[in-house]
């Protein structure tokens, strides 16, 4: 099979056997484009193994340095290459490889027990899947498998007899001596005469799937478990599922469809980076057009309301109608609820006790926004969540109270308290609920969306259509398990494949 292996000079080189192989990242990147796309026959014995294996080595492999060209250009000309640009953007991201490598934690506590790991840190050069010290064997495997990086340095530290990693970035070339130039040569010899894909990677995937998060998001749409699960999913889907960040909106034409699982909001990158992936012609879920209709609750009550779909009584407050709140409240009865239009988690939400209370709290929230919505307070045990995908009922939760608090999440005192949950499946769930939640979100469009409903006697109301709805593992999977997570990544497979056809 042919081979090219790149480095940044020639002369890093020279501590091993000469290659007519090796090519400098300069004179890799220089290389003419085909000139024409390929014939059917060709693409098949490409498929069959006759493609061009690239062994990128660079040092400069940063986001947009020529290490990083490499890469994205040689996957660009259908070549396999390692690292790929995946795996470069996984080693930028802490939290990304931090989510990558937690299951390396009992591998770790084994080596620590049997004394394979000394001192407060370790430092462990991986050269493609080996390394210098025997007893480590299995982890540098281990760390090769889940990031394949022809050369890696992990440090692991220890606290409080707990060893985590600490730190992973990829080694230069010319960092090595001695005893790891002799066994970079032979594992490169090894490598390069084995099948290219590394043992958790033995099939090829029809799909990329960029997965949006935040890391460092208090309250996500999807936990840890979650995100894992969605990843089991696209593998056995044939989709290869990547976590991104808002830092990667710069390589969103690489994947054929972006799922957000981060907060989203208008005047934000998700509803940005929608938009261009939109543009690109990828699968969006969350599209931004159902970001822009879910995300403002004046724009949501004002859809729902005119199209006849119950919900709270309310009226809308102009922050000019300020001075002539109390005559305009008139002859309403408290309590009421106070929203501003963009608020999450129930944020920006206020019980209003009074009309003094009112004119207090509207002041407050009309610095940041020019309307506001007025609705009738109504106080149940819980909100009903119904997830529907693809104009499909999918799950159906019970969303209970905060104790002693009056909304689901109670961010008072500095911290964020919850109710509990129960799960249920949409046939056990009253039909009116069901019903009413269908006809609001077709309003909306044919995405992944969760209808929060209150339920008063035989008076069902639509609360409000969030755009990218909870599914934690724990909670909404509660029921379904791993089916709640193939069928969410089935729609994308589904829409990717229709595009593709298309010549999208």
């Amino acid at each position: 099979m042919p081979l090219q292996i790149v480095v940044d000079r020639l002369a890093d080189w020279r501590p091993y056997f000469p290659s007519d192989d090796l090519i400098t990242a300069d004179d890799y990147l220089a290389e003419a484009q085909p000139a024409q796309a390929q014939a059917p026959e060709q693409e098949q014995e490409q498929e069959q193994g006759a493609a061009t294996h690239v062994i990128n080595l660079s040092a400069e492999l940063d986001y947009l340095e020529s290490g990083y060209y490499v890469s994205l250009l040689a996957q660009a000309r259908g070549q396999r290459v390692l690292p790929s640009v995946e795996t470069l953007n996984q080693l930028s991201r802490k939290a990304l490889i931090d989510l990558q490598l937690e299951a390396l934690s009992p591998l770790l506590n084994d080596l620590a027990r049997r004394g394979s790991l000394n001192g407060d840190s370790v430092t462990l050069r991986v050269l493609f899947g080996e390394c210098l010290h025997p007893a480590l064997s299995k982890l540098a495997r281990k760390l090769f498998e889940r990031l394949p990086c022809p050369l890696l340095e992990a440090r692991f530290t220890r606290r409080q007899d707990l060893w985590r990693l600490s730190r992973l970035k990829p080694l230069r070339l010319t960092a090595l001596a001695g005893d790891e130039q002799d066994l970079f040569a032979s594992a490169l010899n090894r490598h390069s005469r084995k099948v290219w894909r590394t043992p958790k990677a033995r099939r090829r995937y029809r799909f990329d799937l960029a997965v949006l998060i935040d890391p460092q998001e208090a309250l996500p749409p999807s936990n840890r478990g979650a995100l894992k699960e969605f990843i089991r999913a696209g593998r056995r889907l044939g989709i290869d599922v990547s976590l991104i960040t808002k830092r990667d909106a710069g390589r969103l034409a690489e994947f054929d469809g972006l799922f957000i699982r981060e907060t989203t909001s208008l005047d934000h990158h998700t509803y940005r980076m929608a938009r261009r992936a939109e543009h690109e012609g990828l699968v969006v879920i969350d599209d931004p057009r159902s970001i822009l209709r879910c995300t403002n609750k004046v724009y949501l009550h004002t859809l729902l309301r005119t199209r006849g779909i119950a919900t709270p009584d309310g009226i809308l407050l102009n922050r000019h109608d300020l001075p002539q709140l109390a005559e305009k409240t008139a002859g309403l009865s408290f309590p009421m609820v106070l929203k501003v239009p963009d608020g999450s988690f129930s944020r920006g939400i206020v019980k209003i006790t009074s009309a003094e209370a009112l004119l207090t709290e509207a002041e407050r929230l009309f610095a940041s926004s020019a309307l506001l919505l007025l609705q009738e307070w109504l106080p149940t045990d819980f909100d009903w969540r119904i997830g529907v995908l693809d104009g499909q009922p999918l799950f159906a939760s019970r969303y209970y109270m905060a104790r002693g608090h009056w909304q689901i999440y109670d961010h008072s005192k500095g911290k964020t308290r919850s109710g509990g949950f129960s799960t249920h499946a949409p046939e056990d769930v009253p039909a009116a609920v069901i019903k009413a939640a269908l006809k609001a979100t077709r309003l909306i469009g044919n995405g992944l969306y969760g209808v929060d409903l209150k339920q008063v006697g035989d008076r069902v109301v639509v609360i409000e259509i969030n755009d990218n709805p909870n599914i934690d593992a724990g909670v909404e999977d509660a029921l379904l398990g791993r089916s709640l997570y193939d069928r969410i990544l089935a729609v994308f497979l589904e829409r990717m494949e229709a595009s593709r056809r298309l010549g999208g």
